[in-house]
């Protein structure tokens, strides 16, 4: 089992407070460092403001040294696929090999509203053309060219440059859809993200999986399986409402049956339970992008008593 620190930045972090959070996991032995890819919080102004995902975990990968970085995940209404390949081939040799691409149809429409940024019906059209033309990029041989004449986009005889030092990069796709999110994952990805899950949405999101496995000839043992969670822990439960407080929630609020809330032997039952389905990551939700003794009681106290 690996466990990820994952942290949402639009609603309200700077680059000092993510990289705060990357060292923290960095220290405490946690598997990687993934933030959210968003520039609007829907709330209110999310002070200081957005931070850049691929700009910020260029930056970490100059300033840490052992953990694996990425997004969870990446709009594909943000970035050209051509500048993204290079952006995150890039950021992969800034760390020494040690990132992931995590990449989404997208669904915050008031983000791209707010920016100027198109946000069209067609984005699973996007991404799938996205999530062809990045690989197509990346493995094709130096000296030789790429070329892609789809619907959305056209390449001609693009170099191909800079590569991933890690061949292939890990790509990561999540979602709840029924065929066609497990087909793009059993064509393209590395992991299955199931979201943020109850039980039963596990078993018929891996059913989903399967079935698309099959369909294009995969074995889905090649796919490695994660879950992502909100967290909120602590000693006792005074520690845990103090945090569900920051957020603006209760104690009954946060102990909804969904979220992981409390010590070690709660949240690692909660965990084991993942684990007979099959999921070999997790990624802890840290949503208060201050509180960096949060990260420091989850690493310290929690992750030992976890399952490996």
């Amino acid at each position: 089992m690996e466990y990820c620190v994952f942290t949402e930045p639009h609603l309200g972090a700077s680059y000092d407070d993510q990289l705060a959070f990357a060292r923290a996991a960095e220290r405490h032995g946690f598997h990687g460092f993934f933030r959210s890819d968003h520039y609007l919080n829907g709330r209110d102004e999310g002070l200081p403001g957005p931070t850049d995902a691929w700009t910020t975990l260029a930056g970490l990968a100059r300033e840490t040294s052992s953990i694996r970085l990425g997004t969870l995940v990446s709009p594909v209404t943000f970035r050209h696929p051509g500048v993204l390949a290079i952006q995150v081939a890039q950021v992969d040799a800034m760390s020494g090999g040690r990132v992931e691409l995590g990449l989404g149809a997208g669904w915050f429409e008031r983000e791209h509203e707010a920016y100027g940024i198109p946000f069209p019906k067609n984005r699973f059209d996007l991404l799938e053309e996205q999530l062809q033309i990045v690989t197509g990029l990346w493995e094709t041989p130096v000296g030789e060219g790429f070329s892609f004449l789809g619907e959305n986009y056209r390449l001609v005889d693009a170099p191909g440059l800079p590569k991933p030092v890690q061949q292939p990069l890990p790509l990561i796709i999540g979602g709840a859809g029924r065929r066609r999110t497990p087909e793009l994952v059993a064509r393209f990805a590395r992991e299955y993200n199931v979201g943020f899950p109850t039980d039963a949405q596990i078993s018929e999101r891996l059913d989903n999986l399967h079935a698309a496995c099959e369909r294009v000839g995969r074995d889905p043992a090649t796919i490695r399986l994660s879950v992502a969670m909100s967290v909120i822990a602590g000693a006792d439960d005074a520690e845990v409402a103090r945090r569900a407080g920051r957020l603006g929630k209760t104690l009954d609020d946060v102990r909804d049956g969904v979220n992981l809330v409390g010590g070690p032997a709660e949240i690692g039952e909660r965990v084991e339970r993942w684990r007979s389905f099959g999921i070999e990551r997790v990624y802890f939700q840290f949503l208060d992008n201050q509180d960096v003794a949060h990260v420091d009681y989850v690493g310290e106290a929690v992750l030992p008593a976890l399952p490996r």
